[in-house]
């Protein structure tokens, strides 16, 4: 009897996936832990894998489809058996859930029902001379970042997708088409005063909200309207570990050893929570929960959003240990390889916006999490030292609170525990 594999739950918070692309197509012989399809979720893309042996009879759900969670996506069974049409999936009743581990420093409000995907409908997708002017073009995010990188105009593509959406084939059969590149190898800038004064600043448009970008919108609601802020500030002397960082990075320079500010600041961050062990704590309800162990998240931005990559027991751990494993982690993070364990259970959030030089702002709490760090960029200006004014190397940190689980005390004391270890850096090395 033929199997059904059906749309897997990739992430906490995932009701839907888009079918990036089939790795198999109709009548391959599979085994078990073939891997099928890539799958996009909100959080990442991951492969599909398969658990049966066999071959793969049928495909029930295209490149570049939207699926719900226990949806049928393929058969696999013995050649010439027989199939029959899968039924779609019943609604679930609703419920709001506990908050999960989040992957994103701007969280949501509620899991919305998933809703069950209607049969493809067959939609022969306009070519560009048809396509009206103005006309929103159908693209999944996919293609259109792939578009972007092979210099293929979209507006100039037929879509094969469900709705004649124009995925990630399409782009590449159009790149091989000159009449879809564009002649000039580069883009020159305008010069004068009247290159500043004319046309649009861009093509208008709307764009599909992808799977990622709507969770972050959920759990950014959720959070602003759900969870207590209120916020704190210090400002640090970074000389001290702006010296300690260049003599490291010079000493250890054969060794390939190049850390950032950010290294020590998630060092820091953990045994501050040491410290402080307080802020390591999440509402539950009835119930605070304190963590023993400092697995603290940093934010990363990738293409339409962002995601939180977890070092665990950072509390444990060298500078250059967390330095090597944030490099790999955020490596993996911007390629959207991150397996589920690595961007969830987080206990503490990093936001880091200094290195695109933001000189302090204020986060969003990533739930559960109790508290978040924003870091500011370090700024060169006059300070008071003994008595005297000299130029000074200062960094901001805020630190956003829910006030159910930490008071105004309680993240003073963490700034304060912050600032003594970011301000005598040579102690994060012992």
């Amino acid at each position: 009897m033929a199997q059904n594999i059906e749309m897997p739950k990739l992430s906490d918070t995932m009701t839907v996936g888009t079918l990036v692309k089939w790795l198999k197509k109709e009548g391959d012989a599979v085994k078990s832990g073939d891997m099928l399809a890539e799958v996009e979720t909100d959080k990442a893309t991951m492969e599909l894998e398969s658990f049966f042996d066999g071959t793969l009879l049928k495909i029930f759900s295209p490149a570049g489809s939207q699926v719900v969670i226990g949806a049928a996506l393929c058969a696999i069974g013995k050649p010439g058996e027989t199939v029959d049409a899968p039924a779609a999936p019943a609604p679930k009743a609703a419920a709001v859930p506990a908050m999960p581990p989040s992957t994103t420093a701007v969280p949501a409000a509620f899991t919305p029902l998933p809703v069950p995907t209607p049969p493809p409908v067959a939609v022969v997708a306009p070519a560009a001379s048809e396509r009206k002017a103005g006309e929103r073009v159908k693209i999944s995010p996919l293609a259109k970042k792939l578009a972007a990188e092979k210099g293929v105009d979209p507006s100039r593509l037929a879509g094969s997708g469900p709705g004649g959406r124009i995925v990630r084939a399409d782009v590449l059969a159009g790149e091989k088409s000159s009449a879809t590149k564009p002649t000039a190898t580069g883009v020159a800038l305008p010069t004068g005063p009247s290159a500043f004064a004319k046309g649009p600043i861009q093509e208008e448009r709307t764009v599909p909200v992808s799977n990622m970008r709507g969770a972050i919108a959920r759990r950014l609601v959720e959070s602003k309207t759900q969870l207590p802020h209120f916020y704190v500030e210090i400002e640090i002397d970074a000389a001290p570990l702006l010296a300690l960082r260049e003599q490291l990075n010079t000493g250890l320079e054969k060794e390939a050893v190049k850390l950032s500010v950010n290294d020590f600041v998630l060092k820091a961050a953990a045994e501050a929570l040491r410290r402080v062990p307080a802020v390591n704590g999440s509402w539950e309800g009835t119930q605070i929960r304190y963590f023993a162990a400092a697995h603290v998240s940093f934010a990363v931005a990738i293409d339409d959003g962002l995601i939180t990559p977890v070092i665990r027991d950072t509390h444990l751990k060298s500078v250059f240990q967390i330095s090597a494993e944030a490099k790999a982690l955020g490596k993996r993070a911007k390629e959207k390889k991150l397996k589920p364990e690595e961007f969830t259970g987080g206990t503490f959030c990093v936001s880091n916006l200094g290195m695109m030089g933001i000189p302090r702002f204020s986060a969003i709490i990533n739930p559960p999490n109790g508290a978040i760090l924003a870091v500011g960029t370090i700024v060169q200006k006059p300070v008071v030292k003994s008595g005297q004014i000299v130029v000074g190397q200062t960094m901001t940190l805020t630190l956003s609170c829910d006030h159910r689980v930490v008071d105004g005390a309680v993240g003073a004391q963490y700034l304060n525990a912050l600032k003594l270890l970011l301000e005598s850096p040579a102690l994060l090395l012992v």
